[in-house]
């Protein structure tokens, strides 16, 4: 795909859901033209003296909700139509979670792995300083969060960045999420895509007529799965899926993949690969030359959690999956769902399976908008009621729970329970969203195009309560 292909591809996507809806044309031309990008250059100046250019985005592509949320990158292919994709996708998103911010995306073009910790801490305070002069960025405008080449490290520095340049605002930790925890970021955070996806993916599972049309028996136990990209996002989503009771018989990173019919074990992988540099040569599984490699190899669900444009029309008729749960964004091209939905493998699409990011964010923002950690204040009161509960329950029955039980039903709620809790229920209600719209079109549409119809519906009926595009 061409520099200028990828916000074609996402809208190309949006038009094919758009026919299946009875909204009007200027209301749907209005929501998918992407609202205001930001470009910037700045110099930086080096450990050794030496002033460098950077270049750098950021795309508000809905102002239907407010503020508009989505990720920063950092990486040398970054470019203005990537970032204006990437926050179009946030748009549909967010919609489909039910998470009350516009889609935006920001990126920055380098590549973090050529600069010292003290060059990139210079580089993130200088574009957050840029968004904070030209009103990109703020608790109620627009709220950053990591994406590919950052962590809760840049984060960290965004905030603190902007606490400095507006003093007078209380809600200045709402600037941005996923910070680290003693800086005002929420516990689970970090998993949240990839436990997310475990919890979409493990939902689809348990979805009888869905699993009849996939030809697979419902549950994920014993399901074969293979992850490509070993980030956040892809060793989470093999953590929590393998937890569930999937074995997991791929593993891709850049350097290559690993294959093995009778299962891998992925904290031995992980211990293999930080050892020796690299996934290759782990004992009783078979090395593959190229990450790509692993997408075609027999599995019942392929996860791909690197970079967009892996599933295209030369390889999607050799993808073997059953399933395919996008763990990165724009990972399936639009030719590529074509051939995948005649050779009926359904594509769990990335502006659902991969929501659980944006949802615990969501979490994040108003646990710093109200100043209080999630489970303080209920947390106690709930253990000692139910412990007065299982007392009545031994006295009446004349028996005692064992320690370790009687630690399990007493167990109050704390922050990170909240907000998994939360995370499972916002994923297990937007795939019963999806399923009834495909259901509703009696089969017709793949399950991205159902997607972007539930998120359509839901962003023309934000215009319609605000008296706009009746």
């Amino acid at each position: 795909m061409s520099p200028a292909g990828f916000f074609a591809s996402v809208n190309a996507a949006f038009d094919r859901a758009a026919r299946y809806t009875t909204h009007a044309p200027d209301l749907l031309a209005h929501i998918q033209t992407c609202n205001a990008v930001f470009r910037v250059s700045f110099p930086i100046r080096r450990d050794d003296g030496s002033l460098e250019v950077v270049e750098g985005w950021r795309a508000q592509h809905s102002h239907h909700k407010s503020p508009t949320k989505g990720g920063i990158r950092f990486a040398p292919g970054v470019h203005e139509d990537e970032v204006m994709a990437l926050a179009a996708l946030m748009t549909y998103k967010c919609a489909i979670a039910d998470v009350p911010f516009g889609g935006a995306k920001g990126g920055i073009r380098i590549d973090p792995g050529r600069y010292t910790v003290t060059e990139l801490e210079r580089i993130t305070r200088r574009y957050a300083f840029e968004l904070i002069r030209k009103n990109f960025i703020g608790p109620g405008l627009d709220v950053p969060a990591p994406d590919y080449g950052t962590s809760s490290r840049e984060m960290a520095w965004i905030a603190d960045t902007f606490a400095q340049l507006r003093p007078e605002e209380l809600n200045a930790l709402a600037c941005v999420t996923a910070k680290p925890v003693g800086q005002g970021g929420i516990r689970g955070r970090t998993e949240a895509t990839g436990r997310g996806l475990a919890f979409g993916v493990s939902e689809a599972c348990r979805d009888l007529s869905f699993m009849a049309r996939v030809g697979l028996s419902s549950g994920l136990a014993g399901k074969r799965i293979v992850v490509q990209g070993l980030g956040n996002v892809g060793y989470h989503a093999a953590k929590f899926l393998s937890q569930g009771g999937a074995v997991l018989v791929g593993l891709a990173e850049r350097e290559g993949a690993l294959h093995h019919p009778d299962g891998l074990e992925l904290e031995a992988v992980m211990a293999h690969r930080t050892a020796t540099g690299s996934l290759l040569g782990f004992p009783g599984a078979t090395d593959l030359n190229t990450s790509a490699a692993a997408l075609e190899l027999p599995c019942d669900l392929l996860v791909p959690a690197a970079l967009e444009r892996q599933i295209t029309e030369s390889n999607a008729a050799r993808i073997q999956a059953r399933i395919i749960a996008e763990g990165a964004n724009g990972p399936t091209t639009p030719e590529a769902d074509e051939i995948l939905f005649v050779r009926g493998i359904q594509v769990l699409p990335d502006i659902f399976i991969n929501a659980g990011g944006v949802t615990v964010s969501y979490f994040e923002w108003l646990k710093n908008l109200s100043h209080v950690r999630f489970g303080r204040m209920e947390k106690r009161f709930e253990e000692d009621a139910f412990a007065r509960l299982v007392r009545a329950i031994e006295a009446s029955t004349g028996t005692t729970f064992p320690d370790q039980e009687r630690g399990r039903l007493v167990h109050g709620a704390n922050e990170e329970d909240i907000v998994n809790s939360g995370l499972q229920e916002t994923m297990v209600t937007a795939w019963h969203e999806i399923r009834r719209t495909q259901d509703r079109l009696q089969g017709q549409v793949d399950l991205r195009t159902a997607a972007f119809i539930s998120a359509i519906d839901k962003i023309a009926r934000s215009y319609g309560d605000l008296g706009i595009f009746p």
